[in-house]
Protein backbone atom coordinates (compact mmCIF):
# COMPACT_ATOMS: atom_id res chain seq x y z
CA UNK A 1 0.00 0.00 0.00
CA UNK A 2 2.39 2.41 1.25
CA UNK A 3 5.87 3.59 -0.91
CA UNK A 4 8.99 3.16 -0.13
CA UNK A 5 8.97 7.28 0.88
CA UNK A 6 5.95 6.33 2.76
CA UNK A 7 7.38 3.04 4.88
CA UNK A 8 10.52 5.33 5.92
CA UNK A 9 7.93 7.93 7.00
CA UNK A 10 6.24 5.82 9.06
CA UNK A 11 9.41 4.71 10.39
CA UNK A 12 10.42 8.12 11.55
CA UNK A 13 6.84 8.37 12.97
CA UNK A 14 7.54 5.29 15.28
CA UNK A 15 10.85 6.42 16.01
CA UNK A 16 8.69 9.24 18.19
CA UNK A 17 6.72 7.46 20.57
CA UNK A 18 7.62 4.81 23.18
CA UNK A 19 4.66 2.27 22.04
CA UNK A 20 3.53 1.42 18.21
CA UNK A 21 -0.20 2.19 19.29
CA UNK A 22 1.43 5.70 19.66
CA UNK A 23 1.64 5.71 16.34
CA UNK A 24 -1.35 5.24 14.87
CA UNK A 25 -3.22 7.89 14.28
CA UNK A 26 -0.70 9.44 12.28
CA UNK A 27 -0.28 5.95 10.21
CA UNK A 28 -4.29 6.28 10.06
CA UNK A 29 -4.11 9.86 8.35
CA UNK A 30 -1.63 8.87 6.17
CA UNK A 31 -3.82 6.19 4.61
CA UNK A 32 -6.74 8.05 4.90
CA UNK A 33 -5.08 10.55 2.79
CA UNK A 34 -3.60 8.17 0.48
CA UNK A 35 -7.08 6.28 0.07
CA UNK A 36 -9.62 8.69 0.99
CA UNK A 37 -11.09 6.58 3.62
CA UNK A 38 -9.83 3.57 5.80
CA UNK A 39 -11.47 0.11 4.86
CA UNK A 40 -10.62 -3.23 6.41
CA UNK A 41 -8.08 -4.21 4.58
CA UNK A 42 -6.15 -0.71 5.19
CA UNK A 43 -6.60 -1.69 9.30
CA UNK A 44 -5.21 -4.43 8.58
CA UNK A 45 -2.56 -3.26 7.24
CA UNK A 46 -1.99 -0.49 8.99
CA UNK A 47 -1.92 -3.33 12.38
CA UNK A 48 0.75 -5.46 10.59
CA UNK A 49 2.95 -2.30 10.21
CA UNK A 50 2.87 -1.74 13.39
CA UNK A 51 2.74 -4.90 14.88
CA UNK A 52 -0.73 -4.31 16.99
CA UNK A 53 -3.90 -6.44 17.20
CA UNK A 54 -6.32 -5.56 14.11
CA UNK A 55 -9.09 -4.89 17.08
CA UNK A 56 -7.31 -2.34 18.67
CA UNK A 57 -6.92 -0.39 15.23
CA UNK A 58 -10.79 -0.96 14.17
CA UNK A 59 -11.34 0.28 17.71
CA UNK A 60 -9.61 3.32 17.11
CA UNK A 61 -10.97 3.97 13.29
CA UNK A 62 -14.87 3.52 15.14
CA UNK A 63 -14.30 5.88 17.50
CA UNK A 64 -13.02 8.65 15.51
CA UNK A 65 -15.49 10.38 13.75
CA UNK A 66 -12.49 12.02 11.46
CA UNK A 67 -12.21 8.71 10.27
CA UNK A 68 -13.82 7.67 7.24
CA UNK A 69 -15.49 4.45 7.62
CA UNK A 70 -16.73 4.61 3.58
CA UNK A 71 -15.90 6.07 0.73
CA UNK A 72 -16.86 9.67 0.13
CA UNK A 73 -16.68 11.83 -3.00
CA UNK A 74 -13.93 13.77 -4.19
CA UNK A 75 -15.25 16.53 -2.20
CA UNK A 76 -16.55 15.96 0.75
CA UNK A 77 -18.30 18.24 2.49
CA UNK A 78 -19.19 18.59 6.04
CA UNK A 79 -21.40 21.08 7.43
CA UNK A 80 -21.93 22.26 11.16
CA UNK A 81 -24.64 22.31 12.77
CA UNK A 82 -23.54 23.19 16.14
CA UNK A 83 -25.15 26.03 18.18
CA UNK A 84 -24.00 28.84 16.65
CA UNK A 85 -24.29 27.92 13.11
CA UNK A 86 -27.60 26.22 14.10
CA UNK A 87 -28.90 29.68 15.60
CA UNK A 88 -26.98 31.10 11.98
CA UNK A 89 -28.56 28.74 9.59
CA UNK A 90 -26.50 25.66 10.06
CA UNK A 91 -29.99 23.56 9.26
CA UNK A 92 -31.25 25.20 6.64
CA UNK A 93 -27.69 25.32 5.24
CA UNK A 94 -27.13 21.92 5.38
CA UNK A 95 -30.84 20.82 4.41
CA UNK A 96 -30.58 22.83 0.95
CA UNK A 97 -26.94 21.63 0.38
CA UNK A 98 -28.90 17.85 0.50
CA UNK A 99 -31.65 19.12 -2.09
CA UNK A 100 -29.06 20.91 -4.06
CA UNK A 101 -27.12 17.63 -4.54
CA UNK A 102 -29.66 15.09 -4.48
CA UNK A 103 -28.00 13.17 -1.90
CA UNK A 104 -28.54 13.00 2.05
CA UNK A 105 -26.24 12.39 5.00
CA UNK A 106 -23.17 10.32 4.35
CA UNK A 107 -24.41 9.58 0.44
CA UNK A 108 -22.29 10.36 -2.78
CA UNK A 109 -23.32 11.94 -5.85
CA UNK A 110 -24.18 9.68 -8.68
CA UNK A 111 -20.85 11.27 -10.45
CA UNK A 112 -18.74 10.19 -7.14
CA UNK A 113 -17.61 14.24 -6.48
CA UNK A 114 -19.75 15.42 -3.65
CA UNK A 115 -20.65 13.55 -0.26
CA UNK A 116 -22.01 15.18 2.63
CA UNK A 117 -22.19 14.64 6.34
CA UNK A 118 -23.26 16.95 9.44
CA UNK A 119 -20.94 18.03 12.03
CA UNK A 120 -20.51 19.18 15.19
CA UNK A 121 -18.70 22.47 16.04
CA UNK A 122 -15.82 22.85 13.62
CA UNK A 123 -14.43 25.90 15.60
CA UNK A 124 -15.91 29.14 13.67
CA UNK A 125 -19.04 29.71 15.82
CA UNK A 126 -17.95 34.07 15.20
CA UNK A 127 -18.54 33.27 11.38
CA UNK A 128 -21.21 30.51 11.18
CA UNK A 129 -22.34 28.94 9.31
CA UNK A 130 -19.40 27.20 8.32
CA UNK A 131 -18.40 24.26 6.59
CA UNK A 132 -15.26 22.43 5.94
CA UNK A 133 -14.21 20.20 2.90
CA UNK A 134 -12.14 17.21 2.36
CA UNK A 135 -10.62 17.72 6.39
CA UNK A 136 -8.50 21.07 4.89
CA UNK A 137 -10.34 23.63 3.81
CA UNK A 138 -12.78 25.34 5.44
CA UNK A 139 -15.05 28.56 4.31
CA UNK A 140 -17.62 30.51 6.95
CA UNK A 141 -20.30 32.92 6.54
CA UNK A 142 -21.94 30.19 4.09
CA UNK A 143 -25.47 31.60 2.41
CA UNK A 144 -26.96 29.49 -0.53
CA UNK A 145 -25.60 32.09 -3.06
CA UNK A 146 -22.00 31.12 -1.70
CA UNK A 147 -22.80 27.19 -1.34
CA UNK A 148 -23.92 27.49 -4.78
CA UNK A 149 -20.95 29.43 -6.21
CA UNK A 150 -18.12 26.82 -3.74
CA UNK A 151 -19.79 24.08 -6.22
CA UNK A 152 -19.71 25.21 -9.37
CA UNK A 153 -15.85 26.41 -8.52
CA UNK A 154 -15.58 22.61 -7.28
CA UNK A 155 -17.27 20.97 -10.83
CA UNK A 156 -14.61 23.25 -12.09
CA UNK A 157 -11.30 21.47 -10.81
CA UNK A 158 -12.28 18.32 -11.99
Amino acid sequence: MFSEAELIEIEKIKKRYESPQSSLLPVLWMIQEKEGWISKDSMSYAAELLNIPYEYVLGVVSFYTMFFKKPKGKFHLQICTNVSCMLRGGYELYKYACKKLGINKEEITSDGMFSIEEVECLGSCATAPMMQVNNKEYFENLTFEKFDELIEKFKKEI
